[in-house]
């Protein structure tokens, strides 16, 4: 995976979660982006797809530099 792709799927994944927050926001108050509730909610679904759905490895759900590329 190139370093553009990779990037491409980290803002993939950090936006859809940042709207999903927003959506779900009971108030529709703004809300500022925030990377730590991002990385938490980040972690969560990287554990449901890869460990629970084993639908994918992690590096493809969000490929940091340290982790290997396996295929799924």
């Amino acid at each position: 995976m190139t370093e553009k792709e990779k990037i491409e799927q980290w803002d993939l994944v950090d936006n859809a979660i940042f709207d999903l927050i927003q959506t779900l926001n009971p108030k529709g108050a703004e809300i500022e982006w925030d990377i730590e509730p991002i990385s938490e909610i980040r972690q969560i679904l990287a554990d449901f797809y890869v460990e629970k759905l084993k639908l994918c490895t992690e590096y493809e759900f969000y490929p940091y530099e340290d982790i290997p590329q396996q295929e799924a």
